[in-house]
């Protein structure tokens, strides 16, 4: 979801779009959706609708046929859908959710006229979900000056992605690339969400395509895409950037022709325990009586619709995380308006956002600032709540809201990092919102995830992962007028996640040899003194002179008596006798 606010003046609080004015994605669909009674056990086909419980639907397919309408099953065959199942999980019943097709712009009118005919629960109407992303802040008022035309050779941008950094300015995929399993090998990841630039330079190694949906035509779409498989998957290369688990394999899965609800899925049905589905869209809510606006506010991530919701609970009933974009509707989501049941809402429907209800299940991001200073711009304290992001007890954790280096174009034109003639070689610097802050949330789990599988241990449960979300991770900080009362949480900080998740006791031994690695590899690394210490090298991040002193002269003595206490491949402990 790209930020697109325009909220009040301050850091942090600048206007989404070109000059500060907001703007909108094209093609985002309405969908009608239908809820039948569980006790009419409705079976819809091309050509007509049945009931398996003997109930007379005529009335159903005689409207059915007088407005050239077909009724489909939202989530496939009933039958599948019975022997799927997940058992003993509260899960919805996702038989019960259809989706008309049809009708043009009548879906109101449509809505209430279906709704009361016999067989049917209830219908609503879900608002186009767009991405949630925003426009740029602080750039330069000749709006050319950053696109090189035509860079015959791609520099390479690793140095401005603070977001793989050590904690707290990243999450320190730097640190997990070191570790097996740390650069997100085994680990599937699906963005849902609209299109893609899957020909892009930087994003050839681990790419498994759009696997639902039909991708969007239009640029921004593609551009959002773009941005957000770079910063999860982006080759690990010599140019260009790197995303944060460059080995996870990324895929896709387009919301054109199916919907939300049937993307996420689809998407969990293609996936195993651990593996990730990336929800990067959100839409207007019932703030502003879920009217479509320009700069987003009011916007709320998808969960709060009811087949949304029951999707999300299908996927992470399956042991599938799904992450989601918590919105830039600058909300509090735990404000009353949303315990209000809307009149076309099913009875059984609860506020998801209430944690004394019932849990998607999902992780929920929102958006934080970046340290100040970064690429010369200031939004406010690092890791403050950015003013467009929705925020709550219902949100998990937090990412880059701003500033985001990452493969694609900036909106709907070439990038403003690179542009150019070839959409294959853009990059942008801007990236924003709740939607570059979900797709960091992403990345370091799957690093996480990956180094789960390869020490021989069950991945992280969705359960899980949200518990060490909120347990680990650099603390979110005030800014004026947005306290860190105003809950997006924490920003991941993986090292400290696997201390959590895999505490190592530890270890001691007498140092064998030493290495003095005045210039690391690679370069983004600080420099290390690496002791080697019961069979393997451990490392000193950062030592100082004196220490590097000592050790150097321990083993220039010829009889060094150099003790080290270490955690995995760390050094906790140093001493040095002789």
């Amino acid at each position: 979801m790209t930020d697109q606010v325009q909220p009040e003046q301050g850091p942090g609080a600048s206007g989404p779009g070109p000059d500060g004015a907001g703007f909108t994605y094209r093609g985002a669909e309405q969908e009608l959706i239908v809820v039948a009674r569980p006790e009419a056990r409705l079976r819809a086909r091309p050509e007509g609708v049945r009931s398996a419980a003997g109930a007379d639907v005529s009335a159903l397919n005689m409207f059915l046929s007088d407005e050239q309408l077909t009724l489909e099953p939202l989530f496939g065959s009933e039958e599948r859908l019975h022997t799927t199942a997940a058992s003993g999980e509260h899960v919805p019943d996702l038989t019960l959710f259809y989706r008309v097709r049809g009708g043009g712009d009548r879906a109101e009118e449509l809505r209430s006229r279906i709704a009361a005919l016999p067989g049917i629960d209830t219908a609503y109407v879900k608002p186009g979900a767009v991405p949630a992303s925003l426009g740029s802040v602080g750039q330069s008022s000749d709006d050319n000056r950053r696109i090189k035309e035509g860079a015959p050779v791609t520099p390479d941008f690793t140095s401005r992605q603070g977001y793989l950094r050590p904690a707290p300015e990243g999450v320190d995929a730097y640190w997990a690339w070191q570790r097996p399993g740390g650069t997100g090998q085994g680990v599937t990841v699906i963005d849902v969400e609209g299109a893609w630039q899957f020909g892009h330079e930087d994003l050839s190694a681990k790419l498994a395509g759009v696997v639902a949906g039909t991708p969007l035509t239009d640029l921004a779409w593609r551009n959002h895409g773009t941005a957000v498989i770079g910063v999860i998957g982006g080759d690990r290369n010599e140019y260009g950037i790197t995303g944060i688990a460059p080995d996870a394999t990324a895929a896709a899965a387009s919301i054109q022709d199916i919907g939300s609800a049937a993307a996420v899925q689809a998407a969990a049905d293609r996936l195993g325990p651990g593996d990730i589905v990336l929800v990067e869209l959100h839409r207007p809510g019932p703030r502003n009586d879920f009217e479509v606006r320009d700069d987003q506010r009011g916007y709320i991530p998808l969960e709060w619709w009811p087949d949304d919701f029951a999707a999300i609970r299908y996927a992470t009933a399956k042991g599938v995380l799904v992450v989601a974009a918590a919105g830039n509707g600058g909300e509090s989501l735990d404000d009353a308006v949303y315990e209000r049941r809307p009149d076309f809402f099913p009875e059984w429907w609860r506020n998801p956002f209430n944690p004394s209800n019932q849990s998607s299940g999902a992780i929920l991001v929102g958006a934080g600032a970046p340290p100040p200073g970064t690429h010369g711009r200031d939004h406010g304290p690092d890791r403050s709540r950015l003013s467009f992001s929705n925020y709550g007890g219902r949100v998990d954790a937090q990412g880059w809201g701003r500033e985001v280096t990452t493969t694609g174009g900036f909106w709907d034109r070439p990038g403003d990092l690179q542009g150019g003639a070839e959409e294959v070689v853009w990059y942008t610097d801007t990236f924003s919102g709740t939607s570059s802050a979900s797709p960091v949330v992403v990345g370091a789990l799957a690093c996480l995830q990956g180094m789960l599988k390869a020490s021989g241990q069950d991945p992280m449960s969705p359960e899980r992962a949200r518990q060490v979300l909120r347990a680990t991770g650099s603390p979110q900080q005030s800014a004026p007028g947005r306290p860190a009362s105003q809950r997006i949480g924490s920003r991941p900080d993986i090292k400290a996640a696997v201390s959590r998740l895999l505490p190592e006791a530890v270890g001691s031994g007498q140092a064998e040899r030493y290495w003095d690695e005045l210039l690391p590899y690679p370069r983004e690394l600080p420099p290390r003194l690496r002791l080697f210490v019961a069979g393997t090298w451990r490392n000193l991040n950062d030592p100082s002179p004196e220490i590097r002193h000592a050790v150097h002269a321990a083993f220039a003595g010829g009889r060094p008596d150099v003790r080290v206490w270490y955690s995995d491949d760390e050094i906790v402990g140093l001493v040095v006798t002789g």
